[in-house]
């Protein structure tokens, strides 16, 4: 649009606010006027209230809902599922395995089956897709009869909210030979979740087959795929299917109509808005100011400026009275487009008209926020206080956010307590801004009272307020409080969401706290994927009414498909919960027992099995308790939780605790499977005892017990070790588990090459190569383990000999040996070979990997040629290869070598504020060079740093620090070292 048209057009609409058309005195008779209708054009709350008489409720900015008739979908709840049939059987379903499997008492169960049983049954299994799905499968087995339509559509609904889209296509699949038939539901349930996962060429062609079959599509289905593409703005494509859907005679319900609006306009397609809005009017007999107020929000939330002037202009032609709310809608528009001047140029005319409130404040606010004018907004926010109007609790949030982000902590908190003095009530959102600030600032304490005094209000946090808490505490490094936060969200049953695991984890990883990763991997397994905000008293009914309302059950999935492989669980996971934190707290065992005898539990296998995994850190505690809980009445121990504890013994060296178990656990009668065997051999032989190991290997197989691939596994990798390497045991070892079919996998196979080839066992190493060819590798994969084991033994002339003799497949061949190629041609001082190769390979459309930048990178390190080395680093970057850890690590010791300690330093601090985190190699040689430059109270606090970020530090590191403290005289500081060396080693002790 020019900007003299833009002049123009605009002068006509501040004409229309100057002549007075805001009144609302001369409104025809019959004209609804729509009611103030807040909207909030930055995505985080509600856009819209009902302005019509059929649909006064929420209508969501992105529209994402649409109105539902479950009962066309299939009526999930029934009608007599709170039988006692039904009960019992569910009870047995949603138990799992408990000693004897499921299906074993269901056949002893005694209960009379029929299709309606079936049918409830399934429906209030919705929390646990997996058990149902093994009961549906029992079922099919037991009796086909009892399997109708409506128990398939009933399993589709759950296959399809668990999003196991593999099980859904082969129930459709397996209707038909039970004899049952598909209706509209079985298509409308596909259409749905298909649609909900956004599959939209999938949903497309369950319409299409659909109609191909005869079924024609009624008014929900339609809904349901004009939803999905207007979500994927696919417009164009809605648009088709609505004028379809209208050929047949089905109305569009509102929530339909403004969504197609939305999308229409966020496509740019101006002709299908005006094609939907006169529907809207002339078929569905809606108001007209109800509509072109619809079309304006439209225009206004796409951005676009011009048409949404253009509609008033043209409203105005039309003699239409255009309330106040109309000029709401267009001063948000225009500052969500950032045209700040001319949205105060409204407001300045509407200010005169008195119609400004407090909505179009917080629009401006928003607008001068959106373009980083802080001091605009504050200005703003006062003017809307001095005019006397209360500003909205959204506004205080946004710019509470705002100062926190700023880190202006004070700023935020006096902002929540004029909130507070203003009797402005806080919502959700306000109270996570506020919560999220303390974080920020370090104040714990502030932020769990603010916690409670929202859930005393009566307001429930939401998985949005649990994730952002999270965020902050990991950017404050507050692990415990992190996991404590877990806690509270299993203790208000609230599910803990894919987003909210992967941060806690995936932080956890980068810190290095692997034993806390795993200590939470298990704990959400434990508790399971499905947990619902709910009320205690209504858990029951609550996931009865869910399966009905099709429209609010969008469950996340976790990583792990729940119905393919399920979570059985036999205990409470409270209690779980309580018997762990008393395990990991410092106190004695005197004072834990004690704890232990307080609670009245019931301990069963699996609770114990769990209990020892999560605290198998805590060693001795953990076998304390392994003694302690098999003295509890009714209790007795089982294969599995054995197996834990001889690990945990065996992790501590406690050897002879470890066998003893052993010979208990036969003793009771409890069966000894290979994983018994395979947990001696794996930690007999990670300390080098290998002829134990090879023992207890013998002693497995005169039991009649066959060795598993992990235990050849296990046994190879100990004897290709360093400590109690053994290579012709592992030689005839590894021919052994060929013979017997057993695949040994890449890990595997790269330890014994590398094993063979240091020892100079190169013609076993090839008799190896031949073996791993006959149970499925490829040549060049192959030829390519080998080959890169000799060059990380420096034998260079050996592999290039190797894979000269490889002619078919060579292309292959050299994409997987390149680093290693390159890395090997290096190390062997061939940098002319090396830089030929890397250009040879660029010519053949193969760029470098991060493994060959960075062996460039160690050898100009290695040769103190930084300039060098920080160009390949540059060119890195540039090319979007990124750099990892052990590539800082080369140039961190780059930068010792030519005694650039300041560059050292800085480096080092990049990495721990920025990431990669330092590894221990790069720890260990920044403790070296500040002792050897006499600064070793610098290096004792790298230790510190060490611990914190999870790597423990070696004997050597300690002595270093050791001998260089004592060396410059500070004998106390040094005696401070050997203490924290021992109060690691105790830590790490299983026993006392």
């Amino acid at each position: 649009m020019k900007k003299d048209d833009h002049d123009s057009l605009f002068s006509e609409i501040t004409e229309i606010l100057g002549t007075g058309n805001l009144a609302l005195s001369k409104i025809p008779s019959g004209v609804f006027v729509p009611v103030a209708i807040p909207v909030d054009f930055s995505g985080n709350g509600d856009c819209t209230q009902g302005v019509c008489e059929n649909a006064q409720e929420k209508i969501e900015g992105k529209s994402e809902e649409v109105f539902v008739n479950s009962d066309k979908v299939g009526n999930l709840t029934g009608n007599d599922d709170n039988s006692f049939v039904v009960q019992k059987i569910t009870e047995i379903v949603r138990q799992g395995n408990v000693g004897i499997s499921m299906e074993q008492r269901l056949d002893d169960s005694g209960c009379e089956f029929s299709s309606d049983v079936v049918v409830n049954v399934l429906k209030r299994c919705f929390k646990v897709p997996h058990l149902a799905n093994r009961f549906f499968s029992w079922v099919k087995l037991k009796n086909g009869s009892w399997l109708t339509t409506e128990s398939y559509n009933t399993m589709l609904y759950l296959a399809g909210e668990a999003k196991e889209f593999e099980l859904v296509e082969r129930l459709v699949e397996e209707m038909e030979s039970f004899g049952c038939e598909k209706d509209i539901r079985t298509w409308t349930i596909q259409l749905m979740h298909y649609g909900k996962a956004k599959l939209i060429g999938k949903a497309l062609l369950i319409f299409e087959k659909m109609k191909k079959l005869g079924v024609e599509p009624d008014a929900e289905a339609y809904g349901w795929l004009i939803r999905v593409l207007c979500q994927s703005r696919k417009g164009e494509i809605a648009l088709e299917f609505y004028k379809e859907m209208v050929q047949k005679d089905y109305r569009p319900d509102i929530r339909q109509y403004t969504m197609l609006l939305n999308c229409l306009a966020g496509c740019g397609d101006i002709d299908g808005v005006y094609l939907v809005a006169n529907d809207m009017i002339n078929v569905s007999q809606i108001p007209d100011q109800n509509v072109y107020f619809f079309v304006l929000k439209s225009f206004c939330m796409s951005e676009r400026i011009r048409e949404a002037l253009e509609l008033i202009r043209d409203l105005k032609t039309k003699n239409l009275t255009l309330s106040s709310e109309y000029f709401d809608i267009l001063v948000k528009g225009l500052c969500k487009a950032r045209r700040m001047d001319d949205a105060l140029e409204i407001v300045d005319i509407m200010k005169k008209r008195n119609v400004v409130n407090e909505v179009v404040y917080e629009a401006l606010i928003n607008g001068y926020l959106r373009k980083n004018d802080f001091a605009r907004a504050l200005d703003m926010f006062q003017g809307l206080k001095d005019a006397g109007i209360t500003p909205l609790t959204s506004t205080y949030t946004m710019l509470m956010q705002h100062f926190f982000s700023l880190n202006e902590y004070e700023k935020g908190c006096a902002l929540y307590n004029e909130m507070l003095d203003r009797g402005v009530k806080l919502d959700s959102v306000a109270y996570t801004a506020i919560i999220a600030g303390h974080v920020r600032n370090d104040s714990i304490s502030a932020a769990w009272k603010l916690f409670e005094s929202m859930e005393e209000e009566g307001i429930k946090a939401t998985q949005k307020c649990y994730l952002v808490i999270i965020q902050e505490l990991c950017r404050n490094s507050k692990t415990d409080e992190m996991i404590n936060v877990l806690y509270q969200m299993q203790d208000n049953k609230i599910k803990i969401s894919k987003e909210i695991s992967h941060c806690v984890i995936s932080y956890l990883e980068r810190k290095r706290e692997t034993k806390k990763a795993e200590e939470v991997k298990k704990m959400l397994k434990c508790w399971g994927d499905y947990y619902e905000a709910v009320e205690p008293s209504k858990t029951v009914e609550f996931s009865e009414t869910k399966v009905h309302n099709l429209e609010s059950n969008n469950i996340e999935q976790n990583g792990d498909s729940l119905l393919l492989e399920p979570l059985p669980q036999s205990f409470n996971s409270k209690d779980l919960h309580k018997i762990c934190a008393i395990l990991s707290s410092p106190k004695g065992w005197y004072d834990m027992q004690k704890a232990l005898e307080e609670f009245q539990i019931c301990y069963t296998p699996d609770l114990v099995t769990e209990i020892l995994r999560i605290c198998s850190q805590y060693g001795y505690a953990a076998l304390q308790f392994f003694s302690w809980v098999r003295n509890q009445p009714g209790y007795r121990h089982s294969t599995d939780s054995y197996n834990v504890a001889m690990k945990i013994a065996g992790k501590g060296k406690d050897f002879k605790h470890m066998r003893d178990l052993f010979f208990e656990m036969q003793r009771n009668g409890c069966l000894v499977t290979p994983d018994t065997w395979t947990i001696m051999i794996l930690l007999y032989g990670r300390v080098g005892l290998t002829n134990i190991a090879l023992m207890n290997f013998n002693d497995m197989k005169a039991s009649g017990l066959k060795p598993t691939a992990s235990t050849y596994k296990y046994l190879l990798l100990s004897l290709c070790g360093r400590k109690g390497r053994k290579l012709d045991e592992a030689i005839n070892l590894f021919k052994e588990m060929i013979n017997t079919g057993l695949v040994p996998d890449k890990e595997l196979v790269e330890v014994c090459f590398n094993c063979f080839c240091q020892s100079g066992k190169l013609e076993d190493a090839k008799k190896c190569m031949e073996y791993i060819q006959k149970v499925g590798y490829t040549k060049p994969l192959s030829y390519s383990l080998l080959i890169r084991a000799l060059f990380r033994c420096g034998k260079v002339e050996e592999a290039l000999a190797l894979a000269n003799d490889v002619k078919e497949e060579r292309s292959t061949l050299d994409r997987y040996i390149y680093g290693s190629l390159v890395h090997g041609l290096l190390q062997s001082g061939q940098l002319d070979e090396a830089l030929a190769k890397i250009d040879s390979m660029k010519q053949v459309g193969i760029h470098p990997t991060v493994h060959v930048y960075t062996s460039l990178i160690v050898h100009f390190c290695k040769e103190k040629q930084m300039e060098r080395a920080l160009d390949i680093f540059k060119t890195m970057w540039q090319e979007g290869c990124y750099p990892t850890v052990v590539t800082y690590t080369a140039l961190l010791s780059g930068y010792i070598n030519s005694q650039n300690f300041e560059d050292a330093r800085k480096l080092f601090l990049r990495m721990r504020l920025k990431g990669p985190l330092p590894d221990f190699k790069a720890y260990s040689m920044l403790i070296t060079s500040y002792c050897e430059m006499e600064k070793s109270e610098v290096a004792m606090q790298l230790l510190s740093e060490m611990l914190d970020d999870g790597i423990v530090p070696s004997t050597v590191n300690f002595r270093t620090v050791f001998f260089g403290l004592n060396r410059e005289g500070k004998q106390h500081l040094a005696q401070r070292i050997m203490q924290l060396k021992h109060a690691v080693a105790n830590k790490r002790k299983f026993s006392t």
